[in-house]
């Protein structure tokens, strides 16, 4: 344990130092700003002069007043570690969780979507994946489709999902479910043809020999095998799914889920509750990847796979 958590520790330090550092920068015009407005030297004096200045340079010529202003302010370009863990405690602990400014309620409306569009891309691909090993002619058409499907990118896609769907009165949850499964299908595919294909011709023919059919083939053989192939993809389905509730909900102007809260932050100018939407984004994607790999490791072991 003490080998895995110093790495780790040792790490996230290093991102919080940079962090840090990064805000004195990135904050440097509105520190100096204020305090020129507090009648406090600052180089240069003609605010015409410090508009036409990088963050940088404001930090290098004004150090003093960069670092203390750097990490107090309230629309910061680049809020500091901890006024994002403030924002993010305050959205979670400090709010009742039926409360509409409560992250817990926003992060529930999204992974609402998240787990259906997960479910439907997931039955897809496992479907698709099956159809491709016993057909080559799926193998040759639907493969090469699927791969150019995810070269499309989903920002630009997502907008026509949704329009199309409101059109014949399909909206809520659906068409963000759509936009997830679209994203999480893929990896599925990918990750379950590599899976059925992997047992070797030995083991083919043995069950040949016994005179098995293809359906029993799939599932003593084929599918048994596939498993750790399945749950690799599934990990990244999920968190893919979970990006593809987040956009599904820019385009319409909603007014719950992740989604609700960045586009929120970003009228407003509220840089806090941006980053703080943006950690409980990945915090769910953590949780649901940590939930996926301990039933993996519940179900191999019971298969005498691990």
């Amino acid at each position: 344990m003490a080998h895995t958590l110093l790495p780790v520790m040792t790490v996230l330090a290093a991102i919080l130092a940079l962090w840090y550092l990064a805000c004195i920068p990135m904050n440097a015009g509105q520190s100096v700003l204020t305090a020129a407005r507090a009648d406090v030297a600052v180089s240069p004096e003609s605010a015409s002069d410090r508009r036409g200045m990088s963050g940088l340079a404001l930090a290098l010529r004004n150090p003093g007043v960069a670092v203390a202003g750097a990490y107090g302010q309230d629309r910061a370009r680049l809020p500091a570690p901890h006024q994002v863990a403030a924002e993010l405690w305050a959205g979670t602990v400090g709010e009742p969780v039926s409360s509409n400014r409560s992250l817990i309620w926003h992060g529930w409306v999204t992974m609402s979507a998240t787990l259906l569009g997960f479910v439907f891309g997931t039955a897809l691909g496992v479907l698709l994946a099956i159809g491709i090993v016993h057909s080559r002619v799926m193998d040759m058409s639907v493969m090469p489709w699927a791969i150019v499907s995810q070269t499309v990118p989903i920002i630009a896609i997502a907008p026509m999902i949704i329009v199309v769907l409101y059109s014949v009165g399909i909206q809520g949850i659906v068409p963000k479910a759509v936009i997830s499964a679209y994203l999480s299908f893929f990896p599925v595919v990918v990750g379950m043809v590599t899976g059925l294909r992997s047992p070797g011709s030995m083991q083919l023919d043995l069950l040949a020999t016994y005179g098995a059919s293809r359906l029993q083939v799939l599932t003593k053989l084929r599918l048994p095998a596939s498993m750790p192939y399945l749950f690799a993809s599934l990990k990244i389905g999920i968190a893919a799914s979970l990006i593809g509730a987040i956009v599904g909900e820019l385009p319409t102007g909603a007014s719950a889920g992740l989604g609700a809260r960045l586009l929120a932050g970003s009228y407003y100018g509220q840089t806090e509750q941006i980053w703080a939407a943006l950690f409980a984004a990945a915090i769910l994607a953590a949780l649901s990847v940590g939930l996926l790999g301990a039933l993996e490791r519940a179900l191999l072991g019971r298969m005498g796979m691990r």
